[in-house]
């Protein structure tokens, strides 16, 4: 009999705990949704970019907004944006969601290439329709898709992408061929008035994240080295110039279309290994060479790291943007200090 009286209380307990939850959610969705100015909905804002790119725009005085799959504070997920569509007062939509497609844990099978490939068409269809959906005065001013450099195919034949530059659909490999598609998922029917920018990032350096955090160790303690043969171009980017072309891409209303978000020097990854191991006061005697890579990623997914493409940033820089980190020196120097802060 105290044996069930004690469960009776622990059930009594726990319904308390779930129904506080669910309040809590309820409450934080409502706060979502209510009337307030300068919202920014931010799909994939928990990730590397998006972590900072909140940051930012929090900095900035605006109120971010991350769309993910499971609700919390500041967010709203993917059900709710379906069903009840753009919180009132969403300023811009940004999307940075998909699946990571160097995550060493996932071998390069069709069934993860169909995960990499579906995270973000879907992504990038749930914010267009939502967008479409919303009555004219009520639409964002702009949506911001950020896809990637794939789009251009690797060449090592001196030849330079601007955003400009076409691609023959027979030279198209698996990720340029997914970027076509993922901007086209993302593109805004001509009647909406709402601005489409693609931002198309390269490598993306920043301390907190991405390929900086996985090689910042073995660099440190003076074992790194050349990925590949080193000769490969590296196209590349801070990450707080990515959140600053974002930042200028939703605050200037002359920005349209498609912008490289690619640092205006061309490297080599020798060039990129040289001058980071320099900032770390290191030597960078290791190399890994293709074989090791295509061992890890597979050989077609091995080519983002092995292979590469010179590419310049013609229209952002047309547009106005100045960038805070152009040369890789500067940029080394900023997220190779040890006891990083920011």
């Amino acid at each position: 009999m105290e044996e069930k009286s004690k469960q009776s209380v622990f059930s009594k307990l726990l319904n308390i705990f779930v129904l506080h939850a669910e309040e809590v959610k309820q409450q934080e969705l409502v706060s979502c949704y209510q009337d307030t100015s300068n919202k920014i909905l931010v799909g994939g804002g928990t990730g590397f970019i998006g972590t900072e790119l909140c940051k930012t725009l929090k900095n900035k005085g605006y109120n971010p907004i991350i769309v993910s799959r499971s609700p919390g504070q500041s967010r709203v997920t993917y059900a709710n944006l379906e069903s009840n569509g753009l919180p009132l007062n969403t300023k811009a939509v940004v999307n940075l969601a998909g699946q990571n497609v160097l995550d060493y844990f996932h071998r390069w099978t069709p069934s993860f290439k169909s995960q990499v490939y579906d995270s973000r068409i879907n992504s990038a269809k749930a914010f267009k329709e939502a967008i479409e959906k919303c009555e004219p005065e009520k639409r964002p001013k702009v949506f911001v898709q950020v896809t990637g450099i794939g789009y251009f195919p690797p060449r090592d034949d001196g030849f330079v992408y601007n955003e400009d530059s076409t691609v023959e659909e027979s030279k198209r490999d698996f990720f340029s061929k997914l970027v076509v598609d993922w901007e086209n998922a993302a593109r805004l029917a001509p009647d909406t008035g709402v601005r489409n920018v693609f931002l198309r990032p390269g490598v993306v350096l920043g301390r907190n994240g991405g390929m900086i955090k996985q090689i910042f160790l073995p660099f440190f303690l003076g074992t790194g080295g050349r990925m590949g043969s080193g000769e490969q171009p590296m196209a590349w980017i801070h990450v707080k110039d990515v959140c600053g072309i974002i930042t200028h891409a939703i605050e200037n209303e002359k920005v349209n279309g498609v912008l490289n978000a690619v640092a205006p020097q061309i490297i080599t990854n020798q060039e990129f290994v040289d001058s980071f191991a320099s900032a770390l006061h290191r030597p960078a005697f290791f190399p890994l060479p293709d074989f090791v890579w295509n061992l890890v990623f597979g050989e077609e997914r091995a080519t983002m790291i092995t292979k590469g493409q010179m590419v310049r940033p013609e229209r952002t820089l047309e547009s106005g943007y100045q960038f805070q980190f152009p040369n890789i020196a500067k940029a080394c120097e900023e997220f190779s200090v040890l006891s990083y802060t920011d």
